[in-house]
């Protein structure tokens, strides 16, 4: 049958990326707490290539049959070969994949035990050009902030947000090529220890009752749980990379505060 795609284009325009988006489409990710070390997921995948500027088009077919090929299992050791196959099945210089996933953390109460599964949006950035290959890690975690100002000026209470700390994180690499392991358990917890309390899915009164002392007791503005989180990814040496992003939504105000911090090992 005649290829379309491949006939010569004369416009001389070179396309960045070109691909597929918003696939759905079951993934595996390593999971340290489960024991078989891995969980199950959906996620959202965009992968896109290269275009060079004499052809007409891409074949989104074979962006399906690379992933099959793959079986859906996505590491940091997964991801360059999934990349690789993209290059070479659609003749490309570079590749990207931008992979977006719930996943899911056992979490518990802190006074009943109470057990229930927790939902963090994840993010895995792949990208290979023949410059470089490139790994990102992101989570957005939700936590409970109290604002400093309101419980100092107030002579009682104290009005709290939901904040959303997004962090992403490239990893240095390791003597075998691989980006060191971050895991996102780890990331959720330099942003909850970072905030005033945690977000719990399931509480009980006494539950109630503990974190919403704890937040009382640990007012931080937005500005505090970005540093916060800073320090902690500073003094990871595992972290060559990292963007740290806050967004308290105002319970009283009619904006969100918002605070970013950008930082890259020398």
């Amino acid at each position: 049958m005649v290829d379309v795609q491949s006939r010569l284009d004369q416009r001389n325009l070179p396309i960045d990326q070109v691909g597929v988006s918003d696939l759905r489409y079951p993934i595996t990710v390593m999971d340290p707490k489960a024991k078989s070390g891995k969980q199950q997921t959906v996620a959202n995948l965009s992968m896109t290539v290269s275009l060079p500027h004499h052809f007409k088009g891409t074949h989104m077919s074979r962006f399906i049959e690379v992933l099959n090929e793959h079986s859906g299992e996505v590491t940091m050791k997964t991801l360059p070969l999934l990349l690789r196959d993209l290059k070479k099945g659609l003749n490309a210089d570079s590749a990207r994949v931008e992979i977006s996933f719930p996943y899911f953390v056992e979490k518990e109460a802190p006074v009943s035990r109470a057990r229930a599964l927790m939902e963090y949006d994840c993010t895995f950035v792949g990208e290979s050009s023949p410059v470089e290959d490139d790994f990102v890690l992101g989570v957005k975690v939700p936590v409970t902030s109290l604002c400093p100002c309101s419980k100092e000026i107030s002579e009682y209470g104290a009005h709290n947000q939901r904040s959303y700390v997004s962090i992403s994180v490239r990893s240095c690499s390791r003597e075998d090529g691989y980006p060191e392991i971050i895991w996102i358990e780890e990331l959720i917890d330099f942003a909850e220890s970072s905030a005033s309390a945690p977000v719990y899915a399931l509480l009980k009164r006494p539950d109630e009752k503990a974190v919403t002392e704890m937040a009382y007791e640990n007012p931080v503005f937005a500005e505090d749980i970005v540093r916060g989180v800073a320090e902690k990814l500073i003094a990871d040496k595992r972290v060559l990379w990292f963007q740290v992003k806050t967004v308290n939504h105002e319970s009283i105000h009619n904006h969100s505060a918002f605070a970013k911090i950008e930082w890259r090992r020398n």
